[in-house]
């Protein structure tokens, strides 16, 4: 070695022995990349920008007690705008460009069923928290969901409409253009008419529109005892506005579509009286819940978390423990753990991951009472 090389050697480690210096300091863990595609601008708005705030809430609690297997989780979210085709085109992004370790989404089950087929062809686990059409987690091996699916939410609104509801008589007005209200009308139509009911006849409509008129003065005319209404929020609201113009006084129902403050705020007192299925209450007494609900609150303005910001929670929870339980972020491993979830208490109660990678839970039904959504009962698997 050239002398004033070994000179400049030793100076180097002299300094670093001098007291009071300063010991370099530890490499900061590589973070966990995690990615999220949610709807937080446009025609479902509500539902996305709610189970991001579940999602996000999660992280920073898990965060601020170290993190996953000592590593930080970092949250990569990207809008897809409520528009058909944004989720194929984010997931291969988060996937391929980001080298996410797993893949947070849909509430939608059409944008999840445009993006699970790319998280399965590179291996990567994908969570939705909340779509429930069958086919979501048909799409592969490594397609998971923390939320029940349309066959059983379905049969719970039958028994519901047949039994709580004593109805004999309804029709169905189902949105044709979303694979979420067709799959859950089939499958309300199908118990409905085993528990005795029928169904007396089927009004179609697609995904925005705003006029209902024709297919309500159809359903006025073949007096029925009610109207199951298996969509989303925006449509729901609608078509309860225009029932009650048109005297139509039966009630109307449906399924977690509808599950947004903006239900109300477009229906107004037509959905007054008005039920429907979803995943938690945040009246539930359980302390998971109470305490889910007061951090939720003190992180954001003191709002209320509905079922889509509970299940977006659950969602990063029931990853990150699959995480520790395979005690690595290898994809294959954490699928495995993930497939293996038994039991898990979650803030939407007690989650076993089936054969299928579907989540076996319960459901609760709300009714809207004076403005606001209100607990009527807990229906089992």
């Amino acid at each position: 070695m050239h002398p004033f090389l070994r000179f400049l050697g030793l100076a180097a480690l002299a300094a670093a022995a001098l007291p009071g210096a300063e010991p370099a300091a530890p490499a900061a863990p590589d973070p966990i990349k995690v990615g999220e595609f949610a709807s937080l601008t446009g025609k479902e708005a509500a539902f996305g920008q709610s189970s991001h705030k579940g999602t996000l809430l999660a992280i920073e609690e898990l965060n601020t007690t170290g993190g996953v297997l000592g590593r930080p989780l970092e949250l990569l979210t990207e809008d897809n705008q409520s528009k058909p085709g944004e989720s194929a085109t984010i997931a291969k992004k988060l996937l391929s460009r980001d080298h996410v370790v797993a893949l947070l989404g849909e509430v939608a089950s059409g944008r999840s069923l445009e993006a699970a087929p790319i998280a399965q062809s590179l291996k990567v686990p994908m969570i939705t928290p909340a779509s429930t059409n069958k086919r979501v987690t048909e799409m592969g091996s490594y397609i998971f969901r923390v939320c029940f699916i349309d066959p059983f939410q379905g049969t719970v609104m039958a028994k519901f409409a047949r039994h709580t509801l004593k109805l004999q008589k309804v029709a169905l007005l189902t949105s044709v253009s979303s694979p979420y209200s067709v799959d859950l009308a089939k499958y309300f139509r199908e118990t409905f008419t085993a528990l005795g009911g029928t169904v007396v006849l089927e009004q179609k409509y697609s995904e925005g529109d705003k006029d209902f008129k024709a297919q309500l003065t159809a359903i006025k005319a073949a007096g029925v005892d009610g109207i199951f209404v298996p969509g989303y929020y925006t449509e729901a609201a609608l078509i309860a506005k225009q029932a009650r113009e048109l005297e139509l006084t039966g009630p109307l129902f449906g399924g977690d579509g509808w599950e947004a403050p903006q239900l109300i705020e477009i229906g107004g007192k037509a959905m007054e009286g008005t039920y429907f299925s979803t995943h938690y209450s945040a009246e539930n007494a359980a302390p998971a819940v109470k305490g889910f609900v007061k951090k939720f609150r003190s992180r954001f303005a003191n709002e209320t978390p509905d079922a889509m910001a509970a299940l977006g929670y659950d969602s990063v929870m029931i990853l990150a423990a699959a995480i520790r339980h395979a005690g690595t972020t290898d994809a294959g491993k954490v699928r495995a753990a993930l497939a293996a979830t038994k039991d898990f208490d979650g803030v939407t109660g007690r989650t076993t991951i089936d054969s299928h990678r579907n989540a076996t839970k319960s459901a609760v039904v709300l009714t809207v009472q004076d403005g606001h959504f209100k607990f009527i009962e807990t229906i089992a698997p």
